[in-house]
């Protein structure tokens, strides 16, 4: 048997994989409610306007969401997951809740996953609140120069939580292995 070439993941996400609702966790007014948002970039810092960004998180109790119904919002069910597409800016947003740390005197965080054309595969990140340092330590974050370290941490602006991805170049961001996917919360 031959081995098929690879396939690159993208660019049709827009086909059948957005869906109503997909990027509000949470509605957007609800008590608590956040923006996390930002745009993805190439290597030269252009926009990439046919990206997919999933994110999944615990709640803000730190406990990770187990509930079903991730792809029919209901509204009220907090799931835990969100997937937002790009618009021709690069630009993607999500409402939710700030997660809570998952492992006590550890940072909280979310987990993202980047869908793009020209990938081989998907690329797996993490989006630490503000100031992780006032939680304690985090082995991720302890084992990355400054930095590095600076590629996964998000910053407050007027609407939210703000979390740019750069695929390559000088200020990519930080993207993470995990032996066949086997999950991103260790």
């Amino acid at each position: 048997m031959t081995a098929a070439p690879g396939q690159t993941v993208g660019p049709f996400f827009h086909i059948g994989l957005p869906y109503a609702g997909g990027n509000e966790l949470v509605p957007p007014g609800r008590a608590g409610a956040i923006r996390l948002h930002g745009r993805v970039l190439d290597g030269d810092g252009v926009p990439v306007p046919d990206a997919m960004i999933e994110i999944w998180q615990a709640d803000p109790g730190g406990k990770v969401c187990r509930e079903p119904g991730s792809i029919r919002r209901d509204g009220w069910t907090f799931t835990g997951f969100g997937r937002a597409a790009t618009d021709p800016d690069g630009h993607y947003w999500f409402t939710t809740l700030e997660p809570g740390a998952t492992h006590e005197g550890r940072p909280p965080f979310f987990a993202v996953t980047v869908f793009a054309r020209g990938l081989l595969d998907r690329l797996f990140t993490r989006a630490y609140l503000p100031d992780p340092e006032l939680f304690g330590p985090d082995p991720l974050l302890d084992g990355l120069d400054e930095e590095r370290r600076q590629t996964l941490i998000t910053s407050r602006d007027d609407t939210g939580l703000r979390f740019d991805i750069h695929l390559q170049g000088r200020r990519e961001t930080v993207f993470l292995s995990f032996p066949k996917h086997r999950g991103v919360w260790a």
